[in-house]
Order: structure tokens, then C-alpha cells, then sequence
């Protein structure tokens, strides 16, 4: 089985572009460091709930971080 699918995605902008390249390099890296992906079946639904929350929860602290360092500045 080849491990590499070829597909056409065509460009729409750069940040687009970016985030969609982001999101293949993360799954690369995911794959490698835990040796699985998301097409995985050993988790219970209330088990990706939980890593759910523990992602988002790591979100909130990145932002309280970057609050911290930048103030919080009115748009």
C-alpha cells in the first residue's frame, strides 16, 4: 500500500494555502510521533471528547499566554 495519495488541490489564497499545508504537516507529524492517525477506532466517543477538551484547554492557556505578553488591546 502506498503511503502517499496524490490529489489536486487547487490554490485559493495564502493563509488558506498555509493552514491547508499546516494541517498536512500536523497529521505527519501526529502520525509519526503516535504512531496513529484520526481514522483510528480504539477510542470511545467520551474518550475524543476528552482530548477535545484537553486540546482546547491548551488554546486558552496559549491565549492567556499571548494576553500576558501583548495586554489586552482594544481593536
Amino acid at each position: 500500500m502506498n503511503q502517499y495519495n496524490s490529489r489536486k488541490i487547487p490554490l485559493t489564497d495564502t493563509v488558506v494555502d498555509s493552514i491547508i499545508d499546516q494541517f498536512i504537516e500536523r497529521a505527519r507529524v501526529g502520525k509519526k510521533k503516535y504512531g496513529t492517525d484520526l481514522d483510528r477506532t480504539d477510542l470511545t466517543p467520551q474518550e475524543w471528547i476528552t482530548h477535545m477538551k484537553q486540546e482546547l484547554m491548551d488554546g486558552i492557556l496559549y491565549l492567556e499566554k499571548l494576553e500576558k505578553l501583548f495586554g489586552n488591546r482594544p481593536s
